[in-house]
């Protein structure tokens, strides 16, 4: 049996294949008011019948300035509760279970008049300067991530994925080129994230687990390096984290280091995060080759594989990876005859 299509189970979360779909903006919401539309309702519901086990919703927010623009997705307001829930519905009826990761934008919030941050330092000249945000104010976003967890819980989410990657709010909190406070936040840089965590699994089933993204490494001139993110991961395993969703970058511009362009090139920092930590990992970034894909997981570099632009070329990725490496088919009974 192929190590792509075995099950993996943690807690109450049992997903029938090693395949997940990342979360991937899909800007199209259509009036800007954070609701999914038609276009998000076919596009998650057709990964479902293509195979995926795991399906993470896109970045979903806890504010309407905490977008990336006004056309992605929000769980700020009960009354954006429904139309998760009738997606996360229809996923499930095709054996896929169904996240969503919340996450905020910080200082990469292009449509907020004035975006804020742990500081005020831009991404780019080409960005806006954010303002820095008050203790205070902190303390209160710890508050708008958990009550966002709790309208994803009401939807139906089978867990959760919190965004500490790609340089938003929690990644921009962690990395020292970023956060130059001088209060506790930047004092401890793990600190924001971990009252997040602790404040999300505060209102989640006890058997739910909880997913964290992270990126291992920058790649702007003095971002950090693997060292670091493995330790701010150990600092968010010990908060409540049960798997860690690998990635790298985001943050800025970037520098003399570059991130790989070769299949497979974030596996090593997948590999690196479970072996540190002991703990389930997500692998991403350029696994489309089935095999490939077969090889992390059976390898136990790590215990689920992501792929995310060969889902959105192909939505039947899934069961397509698992025919090649296994010559299983488990395609739905309308389209068996087609293989």
């Amino acid at each position: 049996m192929a190590h792509l299509s075995s099950e993996f189970t943690l807690k109450s979360l049992n997903l029938k294949n090693r395949i997940v779909m990342p979360p991937m903006c899909q800007y199209s919401v259509e009036s800007k008011d954070g609701k999914p539309t038609d276009w998000h309702f076919v596009h998650y519901v057709s990964r479902a019948v293509g195979g995926a086990g795991l399906i993470i919703m896109e970045m979903t927010d806890v504010e309407p300035d905490g977008r990336i623009t006004d056309y992605d997705l929000g769980l700020w307001s009960d009354e954006q509760i429904p139309a998760f829930k009738r997606i996360i519905s229809e996923v499930h009826k095709y054996g896929a279970k169904v996240a969503i990761q919340i996450a905020h934008a910080g200082r990469k919030a292009e449509d907020a008049k004035v975006p804020v941050g742990p500081s005020d330092i831009p991404v780019s000249p080409e960005f806006k300067k954010p303002r820095a945000l008050s203790t205070e104010e902190v303390k209160q976003m710890v508050v708008k991530f958990k009550d966002a967890a709790i309208r994803a819980i009401e939807a139906g989410v089978d867990t959760i994925e919190l965004h500490g990657a790609h340089g938003y709010l929690i990644h921009q909190f962690h990395s020292p080129a970023i956060n130059n406070r001088e209060d506790e936040y930047g004092q401890d840089l793990a600190l924001f994230g971990v009252e997040v965590i602790q404040a999300v699994k505060s209102v989640m089933p006890e058997h739910m687990p909880l997913i964290l993204r992270i990126s291992a490494v920058e790649y702007m001139d003095g971002g950090y390096d693997l060292e670091h993110g493995i330790e701010i991961s150990r600092r968010y395993k010990e908060a409540g984290v049960d798997i860690l969703h690998v990635s790298s970058g985001g943050e800025g511009p970037v520098g003399t280091r570059k991130p790989g362009n070769h299949p497979g090139y974030q596996v090593p920092f997948a590999r690196a995060v479970k072996q540190a930590l002991d703990v389930p990992v997500i692998a991403v970034g350029l696994l489309d080759d089935a095999k490939l894909a077969e090889a992390t997981v059976a390898n136990e570099e790590a215990d689920l594989v992501a792929v995310a632009r060969g889902m959105l070329r192909d939505p039947y990725w899934a069961t397509h990876a698992i025919q090649a490496v296994s010559g299983q088919i488990s395609a739905p009974k309308q389209y068996e005859r087609a293989y």
